[in-house]
């Protein structure tokens, strides 16, 4: 009887099991629970934490590399589109067609806002690379404080693969977390009387200023910084397509269909990469924590920036909007609303904030391909 046991559960996986995979299954419950629960981001962490889920099961034709004429796993030939670079550049097509640019046109003084969210990024390298990562590896998790998955995705690819996994979870996980962290950075910086500031509304901004901007961009950053060509020409095309109202199946295929496709398989191939044995390392909770500071000083310096303006010019700027130059797009558009009408309820800055939105996801991109050109060889 027993020596027919003990055949039985040798026919089974679970005497595969390790102990790294029951921690990793705690992990992905705590994913779980913030995305279905709390509602952070769970278009994002729900595929990235059931792909966690199988990476630490013992599974058989999943991950398996291709082996003589016998294939390779499902996830073998579905991870190519990060390590291809297909899936981040695909996504910046559907953020592209949802996005409306016509309130960084409309003020283009906000793209400075935007550039000022990317000192968290250069801080946090230059911090990372002090206490021991390389100059590859500090770029990569620099790009955190940008607060765009795919972007952060697209250039630990290039730069540092083998930290892909803690630095998408950290860019997703604080991307989600955005209503919890920024707020009381917010406040700390700026009185009840700047939060309460009233700006004038947006001029209406004409389909042809929108599409001229599309190209402009595309031409000078690809002139500018080559490295970003994938990033920005996507984000541009996907842009193009919905401003352009002849393309209009073209725009919702973007808009939908593609990007929710391509959102689940790089989400789940982002998991598929957090095994037990290359996630549970101290220099995981080294990168979650400069991931932090990374965003919380990207959040900072647009809002100083937001009153360094109003100091040099009569037409004043919330600083609230300051805060949105991360690329969490509209998430933290949305949080600069919400703050500005605690102050006011009858103001209204979402679309205001969206002006350095859309400049912070075009800043980080600029800064990925500046890495990319310098460290990348």
């Amino acid at each position: 009887m027993t020596e027919s046991l003990a055949a039985l559960i040798e026919l089974t996986a679970l005497n595969r099991v390790t102990p790294e995979m029951v921690v990793m299954w705690a992990v992905v419950g705590v994913l779980l629970y913030l995305a279905v629960h709390r509602n952070f981001e769970p278009l994002l962490l729900v595929p990235i934490a059931f792909g966690a889920l199988l990476a630490n099961l013992p599974t058989e034709g999943l991950v398996n590399l291709p082996v003589g004429d016998t294939p390779g796993g499902l996830f073998h030939y579905i991870s190519l589109g990060i390590l291809l670079e297909l899936f981040p550049p695909i996504i910046f097509l559907g953020v592209g067609a949802l996005t409306d640019f016509g309130p960084v046109i409309a003020n283009p003084r906000t793209f400075l806002l935007g550039a000022a969210a990317q000192f968290g990024v250069f801080a946090t390298f230059i911090g990372a690379a002090l206490i021991g990562f390389t100059t590859e590896q500090a770029a990569a998790i620099g790009i955190i404080g940008g607060a765009d998955g795919p972007t952060s995705i697209f250039l630990a690819n290039k730069l540092a693969p083998e930290l892909l996994a803690p630095i998408a979870v950290a860019a997703y996980s604080y991307m989600a977390l955005v209503p919890l962290i920024q707020p009381p950075i917010m406040r700390a910086l700026t009185t009840p009387a700047e939060r309460a500031i009233r700006m004038r509304s947006l001029r209406p901004v004409s389909k042809t200023e929108k599409l001229v901007f599309a190209l402009v961009v595309t031409v000078v950053v690809i002139l500018l910084v080559p490295a970003a060509s994938a990033l920005i020409g996507m984000l541009m095309l996907g842009n193009f397509l919905r401003e352009c109202g002849v393309t209009e199946r073209l725009s919702k295929a973007a808009q939908n269909e593609i990007i929710n496709v391509v959102t689940i398989l790089l989400g789940t191939s982002v998991g598929i990469s957090m095994t037990g044995e290359r996630f549970l390392q101290f220099e995981t909770l080294k990168i979650l924590a400069l991931g932090i500071v990374a965003f919380s000083i990207s959040t900072a310096s647009g809002l100083l920036m937001a009153k360094l303006m109003n100091l040099m010019s009569k037409e004043k700027i919330n600083p609230l909007i300051g805060s949105a130059g991360v690329s969490a797009v509209p998430m933290a558009a949305r949080v600069s609303q919400v703050e500005g009408q605690k102050a006011d309820p009858g103001n209204f800055l979402l679309m205001h904030a969206m002006g350095p939105n859309v400049a912070g996801v075009i800043g980080t991109a600029v800064v990925a391909g500046y890495f990319i050109a310098r460290l990348g060889g």
